[in-house]
Parts: C-alpha cells; sequence; structure tokens
C-alpha cells in the first residue's frame, strides 16, 4: 500500500466518524422537530416550519458559505467550523425550548440547518483522496455512517429527555442537548485527525491521475461544468432523486395515520426506510466502482419508480415497509452513483464551490418536495403523489440511459 493511500484511508475513516456522529445528532433532532415547532409556535401550522427553515440554510449555505470556505480554508477546517456551528445552533434550540421562544429556535434551526450541509460535503472530500477507481467505495463508507446514526440518534433522544425533565427542563430539550454533544465530539475527531487536509491529497491524486480531470488547466464557472453531459446528469440524479424520495417518505407516516396505524408500525416503516438509505451504501459504492456510474444511477432510478408504484398496493404495514426500504435503496443509488460521477468531473479547483452547488440544489429539492407532498396530499391523496413522484422518477432514468447509450459516440468524437 502506497503512502497516499495509507492517508486516504485514514481520512475516510475520519468521515465516517464525524457522518456517524452528526447524523445521530440530526436525527435525534430531527424527530422532534416538528412537535417542538408544534408547542412553541402554539399553532399546528407552524408543526413543518422549523424544518423547512433547517432545510433552506442548508441548501443555501452549501454554495453560498461552505463551497467558499472549503476552497478558503480546506477540507478540514471548513468541517471543523460546521460541526461548531451545529453545537452553536444545537445549544441555541435547547435554551430556546427551556425559555419557550420560538424565534430563538427557528435561529438555532439555521445554524443546524448550515452545519448539516457543511457534513455532507465531507463525502466529497473522501472522493478527492481517493484514486478514480476507488471513487465511488469511499464516498459510500462516508455516506454508510447515516446508518450508526439512525440507530444511535433515535436510541439516546429518550434517555436524554429524561435527564433534562429532572432539570425542571422540558424533556424535548433533551435531543438538543445530545446533539450539541455529538457535534463537539466530531469537531474534535475532524480537528484531530483530519491530517493532512484533504484538499493537499487531492491535489497530489490528481496530479498522479491527470487524464481524469475534467478541464483544460482553467477553473471552470459552474454553468460552463453543468454543461457537460456528464455533469448534467450526475446532478440531475442527485436533485430528483432527492425530491422523490422526500415527496413519498415526509408524508407517508401523515398516511398511515390516516390508516389508523400507531406510532410503533410508523416507526417501523420509517426505520426500514432509513435502512435501505444508508445501510447498503457499501454495495452502491462498489458497484460505482466496477460497473460503473451510470448503471448504478440506472439501477437507482428504477428502483424509485417501482418503489413510488408499490407505496400505493396497500396501506399496510408489511406492504408499505418494502415500498419505503426500495425508496431508500433506489435514492442511495442515485446519491452514491451521482456523487461519484460529479467528482470525476471536477479539477481539484472547481470541487468546493460545484459540489456545494449541488448540495444547494439538493437542499432546494428537499424543502420543495417536503412542501408540495403535504398540497399533493391534500388535494389529490396519497396513491397520486406516489404516481407523480414515479413519473418525477423517470426524469433521471430516461437522462442517464440516453446518456450512457451516447457516451461511446461522445468519447470517439472527443
Amino acid at each position: 500500500m502506497t503512502n497516499l493511500e495509507s492517508i486516504a484511508r485514514k481520512i475516510t475513516g475520519i468521515l465516517f466518524a464525524q457522518q456517524s456522529l452528526a447524523s445521530a445528532g440530526f436525527i435525534a433532532a430531527a424527530t422532534l422537530n416538528s412537535i417542538v415547532g408544534r408547542d412553541l409556535g402554539q399553532n399546528p401550522s407552524w408543526a413543518g416550519v422549523p424544518t423547512a427553515i433547517y432545510l433552506l440554510a442548508g441548501a443555501f449555505s452549501a454554495f453560498l458559505v461552505w463551497g467558499y470556505i472549503f476552497d478558503a480554508i480546506g477540507r478540514r477546517g471548513g468541517l471543523v467550523m460546521g460541526l461548531s456551528a451545529g453545537v452553536v445552533g444545537s445549544a441555541i434550540a435547547f435554551y430556546a425550548i427551556a425559555i419557550h421562544s420560538f424565534p430563538l429556535f427557528l435561529a438555532g434551526m439555521i445554524l443546524m440547518g448550515m452545519a448539516n450541509s457543511a457534513v455532507q460535503l465531507g463525502r466529497f472530500a473522501a472522493a478527492e483522496v481517493n484514486k478514480p477507481e476507488h471513487r465511488g467505495r469511499a464516498i459510500s463508507n462516508v455516506v454508510v455512517g447515516g446508518t450508526v446514526g439512525s440507530v444511535i440518534g433515535p436510541f439516546v433522544a429518550g434517555p436524554a429527555g429524561g435527564v433534562v425533565a429532572s432539570w425542571g427542563v422540558d424533556e424535548l430539550a433533551g435531543a438538543y442537548l445530545v446533539a450539541a454533544v455529538l457535534f463537539a465530539i466530531g469537531a474534535v475527531i475532524v480537528f484531530a485527525g483530519l491530517r493532512p487536509d484533504p484538499r493537499e491529497i487531492g491535489v497530489q491524486v490528481a496530479d498522479q491521475f491527470p487524464e481524469t480531470v475534467a478541464g483544460s488547466g482553467r477553473v471552470r464557472s459552474v454553468l460552463e461544468i453543468l454543461r457537460q453531459p456528464a455533469a448534467l446528469v450526475a446532478v440531475v440524479s442527485m436533485v430528483v432523486g432527492q425530491m422523490v424520495m422526500v415527496l413519498v417518505m415526509v408524508i407517508t407516516s401523515l398516511h398511515m395515520r390516516g390508516h389508523n396505524h400507531g406510532l410503533t408500525d410508523i416507526s417501523l416503516v420509517i426505520s426500514s426506510h432509513t435502512f435501505g438509505m444508508y445501510a447498503f451504501s457499501i454495495i452502491s459504492g462498489r458497484l460505482a466502482d466496477r460497473w460503473g456510474r451510470g448503471a448504478v444511477i440506472l439501477i437507482g432510478s428504477a428502483t424509485l419508480v417501482a418503489s413510488c408504484v408499490a407505496a400505493t398496493i396497500s396501506p399496510d404495514v408489511l406492504p408499505l415497509s418494502v415500498a419505503l426500504f426500495l425508496l431508500g435503496l433506489g435514492w442511495n443509488f442515485c446519491f452514491v452513483g451521482g456523487s461519484t460521477l460529479l467528482a470525476d468531473q471536477l479539477s481539484p479547483l472547481e470541487r468546493s464551490r460545484t459540489q456545494g452547488f449541488n448540495d444547494l440544489l439538493v437542499g432546494l429539492a428537499s424543502a420543495i418536495g417536503s412542501l408540495e407532498s403535504g398540497f399533493i396530499f391534500a388535494s389529490l391523496g396519497y396513491n397520486m403523489m406516489a404516481y407523480v413522484a414515479a413519473v418525477a422518477a423517470l426524469i433521471p432514468l430516461l437522462v442517464t440511459m440516453f446518456w450512457v447509450r451516447a457516451k461511446p459516440r461522445m468519447m470517439a468524437e472527443a
């Protein structure tokens, strides 16, 4: 094993650790955001506002803040700043619940959303330090940290609520205290362990494999990059895949509630979904390296279409669990395949800014999907909403299919 490969393994491991810790913090808080919004806003219509603020803050900061900071001070410094913002945001949210301040709670959500967008960019840091044939595996090794977070987050939120209740604070605040602690641990791990900076290693990897670096030695604009077919396919697969996933996932619990399912049944279905989202990242990353990025995106898009149709079959727990598991799995293949394909198209100086813009679009897709799901569900019902999502999932399927078929011709012309 070369020295660069050893460093890449270490960096990927550190990024996995921070992803696991941060995901646990985000998920612990996310399970209660709507309840806190309803209670502090004193109106059920305010229940979705904290999550919307969180998503929008994350979307815009990915491009307008972190894309530039990651270039200016490096990936290590950017991630430490992001996790630190999460610590402050969680502390503000904790205090806001203690004093029953809704505006202050929303301020905490802004900082937590910004922190999440920084953490998500960590997957690209893993990609840039690994050789091209190992990038899919590296990204998946980081994304799989979400599996750890999906288990730890809900598990620790309950006991933490009991602890803060003994202090005379609303038990809902416990999850945000847990989030602050986990973000702080993650920041320490990144600060101490993410050395050398992935940006420096990424430049060395690019020098070793100059034939795989897009561009002609100059830094292209984001729009110029997105005019390249491969980059466009990558972004479309992630953005549309995210929107389809959110459209169906967000409203499924309300759909089940309308069919008299209890919280245990609803939790089971959502758990099967998060398991599909993260647990198979190792497989999707290796398939992206072995079969190609396009093949993995095609599998993911087709799985999304199938899952949306399957969600309409029955409101019972088992059919919905299978459908939501496939929804998470399809999202994972689109997300990992698209992330790897985008990383392939960028030179070192183009990475942070372009990847930040991509995550801006992904975040906006989440917010739009979350808002539209409620309107479609209220006016047309769950099944029609799922069919709309299935049609949307055809977009990355067709775009990627056209690109895969045209790729040999484009390479010959080049």
